[in-house]
């Protein structure tokens, strides 16, 4: 049995190792952290505690995203996306500009509602069509629409596991939610538009002849598109107001239901068979995810982020905006390195910590149950929502979206290499950061008169 310092040396080297076998494409990224995990289970560093601490950490964003590819997966047979890809072309009238604008279009308004790995799932065929009709390579712009779905998913709180995560353990609303972030959300969007024709040129001034003869599609199954839309409309109602009926329904719940009615839909139209539907949901990210709760949950263990709460205290004492853009910056960084769910699960807990510390909250306040939050440390939590979600948009393993976008890449024969979504994701996250610090100074200033 190692002692608690030859289990911290082991976290240590197992953590670098991952990260440092997934950046430079060693092993592919679902082999590195499963590797890392059992590592760890074998030095006897996880134990069975650690697991319940994954499951409680994990369950509400996991849930949300296996719901949301459900629901996404039972479109697929309605025609839906050829419906919508065949106009989309047309919109396009064979432009590379009308393409990459109409990407903020149709990708925000989708996360604005599902989660945004989900989008990308959805969007992806679309994407990949429209792009080959212009003769194009779809690498660039599948990249681009993981960021916009990532920073899109600020727009509600459940359009990104990472924003959830935050917004629940402080018990914020939905609705809490549209009056305080949703406006921030649709900045750090809005400033990647004028980016585009730096990022990518080529495509900018792409200019195609579509043919003559090209027509939208009909959808191929109207009713069973109907039923699943109205699901799907269902999901989002519950969103809103689920938190307020007397059964206090919550997001990953309302996932689940919209899960479970979906499959129904498909067993009673017998369009295609339950399991070629959950045969097609993206285990790789969901696993892929879950490890990375392993071992950021075993990382937390090193007593590394307990301490910096007291260093947080020691270095900035009860200066709330110094620690909000420290958070920001911070969260930014890490959540690049890390998917940023994992990361922001346990930073929560070194910002409780801290506010603990500094005597703005009670001790009570460690608990999850503990909701009264005082209004003047609403921006260190919204400064972590931005960095979370935004800061994932830096590196291939930063969101569950650019996995997924990487995923599909390979399929059709592109694989996405580390470096290429770094040359992208680098300068639209830096971006994306300075836009989000200046709305957390301004929603502090705000809410501090």
């Amino acid at each position: 049995m190692l002692t608690e310092y030859g289990q911290n040396v082991v976290i240590i080297i197992v953590f670098i190792g991952v990260i440092a076998a997934i950046a430079f494409d060693v092993v592919d990224m679902l082999l590195a952290a499963l590797l890392g995990v059992c590592v760890l289970i074998v030095f006897g560093v996880f134990d069975q505690q650690n697991i319940l601490n994954v499951t409680r950490m994990a369950s509400g964003p996991l849930a949300l995203l296996f719901g949301g590819m459900v629901v996404a997966r039972v479109l697929v047979p309605t025609g839906i996306f050829e419906f919508i890809g065949s106009r989309y072309l047309l919109a396009t009238r064979g432009s590379g500009k009308r393409f990459l604008l109409s990407l903020f279009l149709l990708v925000g308004s989708l996360c604005a509602v599902l989660p945004n790995a989900t989008t990308v799932i959805l969007v992806a065929p679309i994407i990949i069509r429209v792009a080959r009709a212009l003769e194009v390579d779809f690498v660039g712009p599948m990249i681009v629409t993981a960021i916009i779905s990532n920073s899109a998913g600020l727009l509600t709180i459940v359009g990104d596991p990472a924003t959830f995560l935050v917004g629940s353990s402080i018990g914020m609303t939905f609705l809490q939610y549209l009056q305080r972030v949703s406006l921030g959300g649709l900045l750090s969007v809005l400033v990647l538009v004028p980016l585009m024709p730096w990022l990518m040129p080529e495509l900018w001034r792409v200019q195609r002849s579509l043919p003559a003869d090209l027509k939208p599609e009909p959808l191929a199954r109207p009713y069973l598109a109907l039923f699943a839309l109205l699901i799907l409309a269902l999901m989002v109602v519950l969103f809103v107001t689920g938190e307020y009926l007397p059964a206090r329904i919550v997001p990953p719940a309302v996932a689940i239901i919209a899960a479970a009615l979906a499959l129904l839909l498909v067993h009673a139209t017998q369009v295609e068979s339950v399991t070629n539907i959950l045969q097609d949901v993206d285990w790789r990210t969901i696993i892929f995810l879950i490890s990375l709760f392993c071992l950021v949950e075993a990382f937390s263990k090193t007593g590394i982020l307990q301490g910096m709460s007291q260093h947080l205290y020691t270095w900035f004492g009860s200066r709330l905006i110094l620690i909000s853009l420290f958070v920001l910056a911070f969260v930014g960084v890490s959540s690049s390195l890390l998917a940023n769910i994992p990361v922001v699960a346990i930073m929560l807990l070194m910002v409780k910590g801290y506010l603990v510390t500094a005597e703005f909250v009670p001790e009570t306040a460690m608990a999850a149950a503990f909701v009264d939050w005082p209004t003047q440390v609403l921006p260190v939590f919204v400064a972590m929502m931005f960095a979370g979600t935004l800061g994932g948009n830096a590196t291939l393993i930063g969101a569950s979206a650019n996995v997924v976008a990487a995923g599909i890449c390979a399929t059709q024969g592109k694989p996405l290499s580390f470096a290429m979504f770094l040359r992208y994701g680098v300068p639209l996250t830096i971006c994306q950061l300075i836009v989000s610090a200046l709305y957390v100074l301004g929603f502090a200033y705000v809410i501090s008169r």
